[in-house]
């Protein structure tokens, strides 16, 4: 589909014939003990896994799916994240199904101007496993939505596509080291020092790095010797349908707006 085709369909309103939904998991700064961000994960109508929802989407309906999640994510944040927070919202998106990166944000904007929910708390993860069509044109895309002030973050690093290469081509604000690549590091030298030199480059090229799937203590004692402060994972808190879970030993959000 080319992106004039995919901007006609959008104009004409293409709409789904399956719901979704999403749940909230927190993603938690160590240096503070506080919920940084909470991201929105697709889920169907009554938690069913993002699998079954991602399978229901098809070419056609790539690019509306896309624009409908980031909106149902705003909207879903916008209720229950209180009005003076200051904590980031996560959507990911699909980078193939964004044609023009400025008209594909529009509603996007929008919703979060209807709901008063400043678009700089927005972080945009785009994920490797997904085989861009494309480089230069998702380039584009992250360097449209930096300068429209989002964040943007390079998703399961090391477990996709091409990896070091992403990163040396898009420098996004941040990178989440993929679960299988920091699975069980603290009893393994080869996988600690894997994650450490991903650290240092980060560093290097001022991204910050995110480790994601963290399951255990001592995963989380080893990413902390490492110098990592922003986790996620089942060690903390499973993500919540239409919810924002709790976290024992964290800073909470606090009491949320009426949906």
């Amino acid at each position: 589909m080319t992106k004039d085709s995919g901007c006609r369909a959008c104009r004409a309103g293409t709409t789904l014939d399956f719901e979704f939904t999403m749940a909230f998991q927190p993603i938690l700064d160590l240096a503070d003990d506080s919920v940084w961000a909470y991201e929105a994960l697709v889920r169907g109508p009554n938690g069913e896994s993002a699998y079954t929802i991602l399978d229901q989407v098809t070419d056609e309906t790539r690019y509306q799916f896309d624009q409908a999640a980031r909106v149902k994510a705003i909207e879903l944040a916008g209720a229950l994240f209180p009005r003076d927070s200051t904590t980031r919202l996560s959507i990911n998106f699909m980078p193939n199904a964004v044609y023009e990166p400025n008209a594909c944000i529009r509603a996007s904007l929008e919703a979060a101007r209807r709901i008063d929910f400043a678009h700089q708390r927005i972080m945009f993860e785009f994920t490797e496993q997904e085989r861009f069509r494309d480089i230069g044109h998702v380039k584009d895309i992250v360097a449209a939505y930096r300068k429209q002030g989002f964040l943007t973050a390079l998703d399961d690093f090391g477990a996709g596509f091409a990896g070091l290469s992403l990163l040396a081509n898009f420098r996004p604000d941040l990178i989440k080291i993929d679960m299988d690549v920091l699975r069980g590091l603290d009893g393994d030298a080869g996988r600690y020092a894997i994650v450490s030199g991903v650290v240092g480059i980060a560093r290097a090229l001022g991204v910050t790095v995110l480790a994601e799937g963290v399951e255990t203590a001592a995963e989380l004692s080893a990413l902390r010797s490492i110098g990592i402060t922003l986790v996620q994972g089942y060690h903390f808190a499973k993500p919540l349908l239409k919810a924002l879970p709790p976290v024992a030993g964290f800073a909470p959000v606090t009491a949320a707006r009426a949906a």
